[in-house]
Protein backbone atom coordinates (compact mmCIF):
# COMPACT_ATOMS: atom_id res chain seq x y z
CA UNK A 1 0.00 0.00 0.00
CA UNK A 2 1.22 3.52 -0.77
CA UNK A 3 2.61 5.52 2.17
CA UNK A 4 0.36 8.42 1.15
CA UNK A 5 -3.02 7.38 2.52
CA UNK A 6 -6.19 8.58 0.88
CA UNK A 7 -8.37 10.85 3.07
CA UNK A 8 -11.20 8.30 3.06
CA UNK A 9 -8.86 5.54 4.33
CA UNK A 10 -7.47 7.85 7.04
CA UNK A 11 -11.02 8.71 8.10
CA UNK A 12 -12.03 5.06 8.35
CA UNK A 13 -8.90 4.12 10.29
CA UNK A 14 -9.29 7.11 12.63
CA UNK A 15 -12.91 6.14 13.29
CA UNK A 16 -11.89 2.53 14.02
CA UNK A 17 -9.11 3.80 16.29
CA UNK A 18 -11.48 6.15 18.14
CA UNK A 19 -13.98 3.34 18.70
CA UNK A 20 -11.27 1.03 20.00
CA UNK A 21 -9.99 3.68 22.46
CA UNK A 22 -13.49 4.62 23.65
CA UNK A 23 -14.39 0.97 24.23
CA UNK A 24 -11.10 0.28 25.98
CA UNK A 25 -11.49 3.30 28.27
CA UNK A 26 -14.79 1.86 29.48
CA UNK A 27 -13.55 -1.67 30.04
CA UNK A 28 -14.11 -2.78 33.66
CA UNK A 29 -10.85 -4.68 34.00
CA UNK A 30 -9.65 -5.08 37.58
CA UNK A 31 -6.76 -2.83 38.49
CA UNK A 32 -3.33 -4.15 39.31
CA UNK A 33 -2.40 -5.34 42.82
CA UNK A 34 -1.08 -1.89 43.75
CA UNK A 35 -4.61 -0.50 43.57
CA UNK A 36 -5.94 -3.35 45.72
CA UNK A 37 -3.31 -2.63 48.35
CA UNK A 38 -4.08 1.08 48.20
CA UNK A 39 -7.82 0.42 48.61
CA UNK A 40 -7.00 -1.55 51.75
CA UNK A 41 -4.89 1.36 52.99
CA UNK A 42 -7.83 3.71 52.36
CA UNK A 43 -10.07 1.50 54.55
CA UNK A 44 -7.41 1.52 57.27
CA UNK A 45 -7.21 5.32 57.17
CA UNK A 46 -11.01 5.62 57.38
CA UNK A 47 -10.94 3.37 60.48
CA UNK A 48 -8.04 5.39 61.93
CA UNK A 49 -10.04 8.62 61.55
CA UNK A 50 -13.10 7.04 63.19
CA UNK A 51 -11.06 5.58 66.08
CA UNK A 52 -9.27 8.88 66.76
CA UNK A 53 -12.64 10.63 67.11
CA UNK A 54 -13.90 7.92 69.48
CA UNK A 55 -10.72 8.23 71.57
CA UNK A 56 -11.32 11.96 72.02
CA UNK A 57 -14.90 11.34 73.15
CA UNK A 58 -13.65 8.70 75.59
CA UNK A 59 -11.03 11.08 77.00
CA UNK A 60 -13.66 13.73 77.68
CA UNK A 61 -16.02 11.30 79.45
CA UNK A 62 -13.26 9.80 81.65
CA UNK A 63 -12.23 13.05 83.35
CA UNK A 64 -12.28 13.19 87.15
CA UNK A 65 -15.13 15.25 88.64
CA UNK A 66 -13.01 16.96 91.28
CA UNK A 67 -15.76 19.02 92.90
CA UNK A 68 -18.00 15.99 93.34
CA UNK A 69 -15.08 14.05 94.76
CA UNK A 70 -14.27 16.74 97.31
CA UNK A 71 -17.90 16.82 98.48
CA UNK A 72 -17.80 13.06 99.06
CA UNK A 73 -14.61 13.41 101.08
CA UNK A 74 -16.07 16.09 103.36
CA UNK A 75 -18.36 13.57 105.02
CA UNK A 76 -15.43 11.39 106.14
CA UNK A 77 -13.29 14.07 107.79
CA UNK A 78 -14.50 13.15 111.26
CA UNK A 79 -12.69 9.82 110.96
CA UNK A 80 -9.10 10.67 109.99
CA UNK A 81 -8.08 7.15 108.99
CA UNK A 82 -11.21 6.77 106.86
CA UNK A 83 -10.61 10.18 105.29
CA UNK A 84 -6.98 9.37 104.45
CA UNK A 85 -7.97 5.97 103.04
CA UNK A 86 -10.65 7.50 100.80
CA UNK A 87 -8.50 10.35 99.56
CA UNK A 88 -5.61 7.94 98.92
CA UNK A 89 -7.93 5.74 96.88
CA UNK A 90 -8.85 8.78 94.78
CA UNK A 91 -5.19 9.72 94.40
CA UNK A 92 -4.42 6.20 93.18
CA UNK A 93 -7.29 6.32 90.67
CA UNK A 94 -6.06 9.64 89.31
CA UNK A 95 -2.46 8.40 89.08
CA UNK A 96 -3.74 5.36 87.16
CA UNK A 97 -5.47 7.72 84.73
CA UNK A 98 -2.28 9.75 84.35
CA UNK A 99 -0.27 6.58 83.68
CA UNK A 100 -2.83 5.51 81.08
CA UNK A 101 -2.73 8.95 79.46
CA UNK A 102 1.07 8.86 79.36
CA UNK A 103 0.91 5.52 77.55
CA UNK A 104 -1.76 6.82 75.19
CA UNK A 105 0.25 9.96 74.45
CA UNK A 106 3.35 7.89 73.68
CA UNK A 107 1.37 5.57 71.40
CA UNK A 108 -0.29 8.53 69.70
CA UNK A 109 3.04 10.22 69.06
CA UNK A 110 4.33 7.01 67.48
CA UNK A 111 1.14 6.73 65.41
CA UNK A 112 1.51 10.30 64.19
CA UNK A 113 5.13 9.65 63.23
CA UNK A 114 4.06 6.50 61.34
CA UNK A 115 1.18 8.28 59.59
CA UNK A 116 3.47 11.17 58.62
CA UNK A 117 5.86 8.66 57.03
CA UNK A 118 2.96 7.00 55.19
CA UNK A 119 1.84 10.39 53.90
CA UNK A 120 5.31 11.24 52.62
CA UNK A 121 5.55 7.84 50.90
CA UNK A 122 2.12 8.23 49.27
CA UNK A 123 3.07 11.70 48.03
CA UNK A 124 6.27 10.29 46.50
CA UNK A 125 4.26 7.58 44.73
CA UNK A 126 1.73 10.15 43.52
CA UNK A 127 4.50 12.36 42.13
CA UNK A 128 6.09 9.39 40.35
CA UNK A 129 2.73 8.41 38.90
CA UNK A 130 2.12 11.98 37.77
CA UNK A 131 5.50 12.22 36.05
CA UNK A 132 4.94 8.87 34.29
CA UNK A 133 1.51 10.02 33.08
CA UNK A 134 2.96 13.30 31.80
CA UNK A 135 5.55 11.40 29.76
CA UNK A 136 2.85 9.07 28.42
CA UNK A 137 0.58 11.98 27.45
CA UNK A 138 3.49 13.80 25.81
CA UNK A 139 4.38 10.64 23.85
CA UNK A 140 0.79 10.18 22.73
CA UNK A 141 0.51 13.85 21.76
CA UNK A 142 3.76 13.91 19.79
CA UNK A 143 2.99 10.75 17.84
CA UNK A 144 -0.71 11.41 17.57
CA UNK A 145 -2.77 8.63 15.93
CA UNK A 146 0.20 7.59 13.82
CA UNK A 147 1.40 4.84 16.18
CA UNK A 148 -2.05 3.24 16.19
CA UNK A 149 -2.57 3.74 12.45
CA UNK A 150 0.80 2.14 11.76
CA UNK A 151 -0.21 -0.90 13.79
CA UNK A 152 -3.46 -1.18 11.82
CA UNK A 153 -2.21 -0.59 8.30
CA UNK A 154 0.72 -2.99 8.74
CA UNK A 155 -1.76 -5.80 9.24
CA UNK A 156 -1.62 -8.32 6.38
CA UNK A 157 -5.22 -9.48 6.85
CA UNK A 158 -8.48 -8.53 8.53
CA UNK A 159 -7.78 -11.11 11.26
CA UNK A 160 -4.35 -9.67 11.90
CA UNK A 161 -5.87 -6.19 11.99
CA UNK A 162 -8.25 -7.36 14.73
CA UNK A 163 -5.30 -8.71 16.70
CA UNK A 164 -3.63 -5.33 16.35
CA UNK A 165 -6.80 -3.66 17.59
CA UNK A 166 -6.77 -5.93 20.69
CA UNK A 167 -3.19 -4.85 21.28
CA UNK A 168 -4.26 -1.20 21.11
CA UNK A 169 -7.10 -1.99 23.55
CA UNK A 170 -4.64 -3.49 26.01
CA UNK A 171 -2.44 -0.41 25.74
CA UNK A 172 -5.39 1.86 26.44
CA UNK A 173 -6.54 -0.34 29.32
CA UNK A 174 -3.06 -0.03 30.79
CA UNK A 175 -3.32 3.76 30.56
CA UNK A 176 -6.73 3.65 32.20
CA UNK A 177 -5.42 1.50 35.05
CA UNK A 178 -2.57 3.93 35.64
CA UNK A 179 -5.05 6.80 35.81
CA UNK A 180 -7.14 4.81 38.33
CA UNK A 181 -4.04 4.20 40.42
CA UNK A 182 -3.28 7.92 40.44
CA UNK A 183 -6.85 8.76 41.49
CA UNK A 184 -6.72 6.13 44.27
CA UNK A 185 -3.37 7.42 45.53
CA UNK A 186 -4.76 10.96 45.61
CA UNK A 187 -7.72 9.75 47.70
CA UNK A 188 -5.34 7.93 50.05
CA UNK A 189 -3.27 11.09 50.50
CA UNK A 190 -6.37 13.10 51.33
CA UNK A 191 -7.50 10.54 53.94
CA UNK A 192 -4.00 10.23 55.38
CA UNK A 193 -3.85 14.00 55.87
CA UNK A 194 -7.25 13.88 57.58
CA UNK A 195 -6.13 10.97 59.78
CA UNK A 196 -3.00 12.90 60.71
CA UNK A 197 -5.05 15.91 61.79
CA UNK A 198 -7.43 13.71 63.80
CA UNK A 199 -4.51 11.97 65.53
CA UNK A 200 -2.94 15.32 66.38
CA UNK A 201 -6.26 16.57 67.77
CA UNK A 202 -6.55 13.43 69.93
CA UNK A 203 -2.97 13.88 71.12
CA UNK A 204 -3.74 17.47 72.15
CA UNK A 205 -6.85 16.26 74.00
CA UNK A 206 -4.84 13.56 75.80
CA UNK A 207 -2.18 16.08 76.86
CA UNK A 208 -4.87 18.49 78.09
CA UNK A 209 -6.54 15.66 80.04
CA UNK A 210 -3.20 14.68 81.57
CA UNK A 211 -2.59 18.26 82.68
CA UNK A 212 -6.09 18.48 84.16
CA UNK A 213 -5.68 15.17 86.03
CA UNK A 214 -2.30 16.32 87.32
CA UNK A 215 -3.96 19.48 88.64
CA UNK A 216 -6.63 17.28 90.29
CA UNK A 217 -3.91 15.21 91.90
CA UNK A 218 -2.12 18.28 93.26
CA UNK A 219 -5.39 19.73 94.54
CA UNK A 220 -6.23 16.56 96.49
CA UNK A 221 -2.69 16.33 97.84
CA UNK A 222 -2.91 19.92 99.03
CA UNK A 223 -6.27 19.26 100.68
CA UNK A 224 -4.92 16.14 102.40
CA UNK A 225 -1.77 17.92 103.62
CA UNK A 226 -3.80 20.79 105.01
CA UNK A 227 -6.16 18.41 106.81
CA UNK A 228 -3.30 16.44 108.38
CA UNK A 229 -1.63 19.62 109.57
CA UNK A 230 -4.92 20.86 111.00
CA UNK A 231 -5.42 17.62 112.91
CA UNK A 232 -1.85 17.78 114.18
CA UNK A 233 -2.34 21.37 115.32
CA UNK A 234 -5.56 20.41 117.12
CA UNK A 235 -3.69 17.95 119.35
CA UNK A 236 -2.79 20.35 122.15
CA UNK A 237 -1.28 17.67 124.36
CA UNK A 238 2.24 16.95 123.11
CA UNK A 239 2.29 13.58 124.79
CA UNK A 240 -0.93 12.63 123.01
CA UNK A 241 0.63 13.65 119.67
CA UNK A 242 3.71 11.56 120.37
CA UNK A 243 1.52 8.62 121.38
CA UNK A 244 -0.46 8.95 118.15
CA UNK A 245 2.77 8.92 116.13
CA UNK A 246 4.09 5.92 118.01
CA UNK A 247 0.81 4.10 117.33
CA UNK A 248 1.24 4.72 113.61
CA UNK A 249 4.77 3.30 113.61
CA UNK A 250 3.61 0.35 115.72
CA UNK A 251 0.87 -0.40 113.18
CA UNK A 252 3.40 -0.23 110.34
CA UNK A 253 5.80 -2.55 112.10
CA UNK A 254 3.02 -5.00 112.94
CA UNK A 255 1.99 -5.19 109.29
CA UNK A 256 5.60 -5.71 108.19
CA UNK A 257 6.27 -8.30 110.88
CA UNK A 258 3.17 -10.26 109.88
CA UNK A 259 4.45 -10.42 106.30
CA UNK A 260 7.87 -11.61 107.45
CA UNK A 261 6.18 -14.28 109.54
CA UNK A 262 4.19 -15.37 106.48
CA UNK A 263 7.42 -15.73 104.49
CA UNK A 264 9.07 -17.69 107.29
CA UNK A 265 6.11 -20.10 107.32
CA UNK A 266 6.19 -20.53 103.54
CA UNK A 267 6.20 -24.27 102.80
CA UNK A 268 5.57 -24.03 99.06
CA UNK A 269 8.74 -21.98 98.51
CA UNK A 270 6.67 -19.23 96.92
CA UNK A 271 8.51 -16.48 98.79
CA UNK A 272 11.83 -18.17 99.46
CA UNK A 273 13.28 -18.57 95.97
CA UNK A 274 16.13 -16.11 96.42
CA UNK A 275 19.41 -16.03 98.32
CA UNK A 276 20.98 -12.63 98.82
CA UNK A 277 24.44 -12.73 97.23
CA UNK A 278 25.85 -9.58 98.81
CA UNK A 279 25.47 -7.30 95.77
CA UNK A 280 24.80 -3.58 95.95
CA UNK A 281 21.28 -2.25 95.39
CA UNK A 282 20.03 -0.34 92.37
CA UNK A 283 19.00 3.22 93.25
CA UNK A 284 15.22 2.95 93.71
CA UNK A 285 14.35 6.39 92.35
CA UNK A 286 16.31 6.95 89.11
CA UNK A 287 17.39 10.52 88.35
CA UNK A 288 16.37 11.70 91.83
CA UNK A 289 19.08 11.61 94.48
CA UNK A 290 18.06 14.32 96.97
CA UNK A 291 17.44 12.94 100.45
CA UNK A 292 14.75 14.95 102.20
CA UNK A 293 15.02 12.90 105.40
CA UNK A 294 17.84 10.49 106.23
CA UNK A 295 17.96 7.23 108.17
CA UNK A 296 18.58 7.37 111.91
CA UNK A 297 17.61 9.41 114.95
CA UNK A 298 16.29 12.83 114.03
CA UNK A 299 14.31 15.72 115.42
CA UNK A 300 10.76 15.02 114.31
CA UNK A 301 9.56 17.96 112.17
CA UNK A 302 6.22 18.42 113.96
CA UNK A 303 6.58 16.66 117.32
CA UNK A 304 9.80 18.44 118.29
CA UNK A 305 11.31 15.32 119.88
CA UNK A 306 14.01 12.85 118.84
CA UNK A 307 12.51 9.95 116.92
CA UNK A 308 13.97 7.12 114.89
CA UNK A 309 13.47 7.44 111.13
CA UNK A 310 13.64 3.87 109.86
CA UNK A 311 14.41 4.61 106.20
CA UNK A 312 15.46 7.34 103.80
CA UNK A 313 13.04 9.73 102.13
CA UNK A 314 13.83 10.41 98.47
CA UNK A 315 12.31 13.66 97.20
CA UNK A 316 10.83 13.07 93.74
CA UNK A 317 7.83 14.32 91.75
CA UNK A 318 4.58 12.40 92.00
CA UNK A 319 4.30 9.68 89.37
CA UNK A 320 8.08 9.20 89.12
CA UNK A 321 9.18 5.60 88.66
CA UNK A 322 10.11 3.48 91.69
CA UNK A 323 12.41 0.55 90.88
CA UNK A 324 13.05 -2.70 92.70
CA UNK A 325 16.42 -2.28 94.40
CA UNK A 326 17.33 -5.94 93.99
CA UNK A 327 16.01 -9.22 92.64
CA UNK A 328 13.40 -10.91 94.80
CA UNK A 329 9.77 -11.84 95.31
CA UNK A 330 7.02 -9.33 96.10
CA UNK A 331 5.49 -10.29 99.44
CA UNK A 332 3.15 -7.29 99.58
CA UNK A 333 1.72 -4.76 97.16
CA UNK A 334 -1.04 -3.30 99.25
CA UNK A 335 -2.40 -0.39 101.28
CA UNK A 336 -2.00 0.45 104.96
CA UNK A 337 -3.26 3.62 106.65
CA UNK A 338 0.15 4.86 107.71
CA UNK A 339 2.34 3.52 104.87
CA UNK A 340 -0.22 4.22 102.15
CA UNK A 341 0.29 2.19 99.01
CA UNK A 342 3.43 0.16 99.61
CA UNK A 343 5.52 -2.66 98.19
CA UNK A 344 7.64 -5.13 100.17
CA UNK A 345 10.18 -7.42 98.47
CA UNK A 346 11.94 -10.46 99.91
CA UNK A 347 15.52 -10.79 98.65
CA UNK A 348 16.38 -13.90 100.65
CA UNK A 349 18.40 -14.59 103.80
CA UNK A 350 16.15 -12.35 105.93
CA UNK A 351 16.69 -9.26 103.75
CA UNK A 352 13.72 -7.13 102.66
CA UNK A 353 13.13 -3.74 101.04
CA UNK A 354 10.04 -1.62 101.68
CA UNK A 355 8.73 1.20 99.44
CA UNK A 356 6.06 3.44 101.01
CA UNK A 357 3.59 6.23 100.09
CA UNK A 358 3.30 5.17 96.41
CA UNK A 359 0.71 6.78 94.17
CA UNK A 360 0.32 3.59 92.10
CA UNK A 361 1.44 -0.04 92.32
CA UNK A 362 2.61 -1.96 89.23
CA UNK A 363 3.37 -5.36 90.76
CA UNK A 364 1.39 -7.91 92.72
CA UNK A 365 1.98 -10.27 95.62
CA UNK A 366 3.96 -13.37 94.64
CA UNK A 367 5.52 -11.75 91.58
CA UNK A 368 9.25 -12.19 90.96
CA UNK A 369 11.14 -9.03 90.04
CA UNK A 370 14.69 -8.27 88.99
CA UNK A 371 16.76 -5.26 90.02
CA UNK A 372 15.52 -2.19 88.15
CA UNK A 373 11.97 -3.46 87.56
CA UNK A 374 9.41 -0.65 87.71
CA UNK A 375 7.27 -1.62 90.70
CA UNK A 376 5.41 1.58 91.64
CA UNK A 377 5.15 5.35 91.28
CA UNK A 378 6.16 8.04 93.78
CA UNK A 379 3.26 9.55 95.66
CA UNK A 380 2.00 10.84 98.99
CA UNK A 381 -0.47 8.20 100.19
CA UNK A 382 -0.79 7.26 103.87
CA UNK A 383 0.50 9.59 106.59
CA UNK A 384 2.40 11.78 104.17
CA UNK A 385 2.07 15.45 103.33
CA UNK A 386 4.19 15.60 100.17
CA UNK A 387 5.42 13.46 97.29
CA UNK A 388 8.38 11.26 98.21
CA UNK A 389 9.54 7.66 98.44
CA UNK A 390 10.19 6.29 101.91
CA UNK A 391 12.69 3.50 101.27
CA UNK A 392 13.42 1.07 104.08
CA UNK A 393 15.63 -2.01 104.43
CA UNK A 394 14.98 -4.77 106.96
CA UNK A 395 17.36 -7.55 107.98
CA UNK A 396 16.33 -10.40 110.27
CA UNK A 397 13.25 -8.61 111.55
CA UNK A 398 14.66 -5.12 112.15
CA UNK A 399 15.25 -1.97 110.10
CA UNK A 400 18.88 -1.29 109.15
CA UNK A 401 20.57 1.56 107.30
CA UNK A 402 19.83 1.48 103.56
CA UNK A 403 23.29 2.99 103.01
CA UNK A 404 24.81 -0.42 103.78
CA UNK A 405 23.33 -1.64 100.46
CA UNK A 406 22.97 1.34 98.17
CA UNK A 407 25.58 2.28 95.58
Amino acid sequence: MSKALKPSVKKILSTVLLLVIVVSMGVGNSTVSYAEVTEESIKEKENQISNAKKERDSLKSAKTDLESLKKQLESSKSDLNKYISQIDSSLTDIQTKIDSLNTQISEKENQIEKTQAELEEAEKIQQAQYEAMKKRIKFMYERGDAIYIELLIEAGSFSEMLNKAEYIERLSSYDRNKLNEYITTTELISLTKEALEEEKATLDEAKASREEEQDNLESLLSQKSAELKTVQADISDKEAAIAAYDAEIKAENAAIAALEKEVAADKAELYNKYKYDGGMFTWPCPSYTRISDDYGMRMHPTLGVQKMHNGIDLAAPGGSAILAAYAGTVVAASYEASMGNYVMINHGDGLYTVYMHCSALYVSKGQDVSAGTKIAAVGSTGRSTGNHLHFGVRLNGAYVSPWNYLK
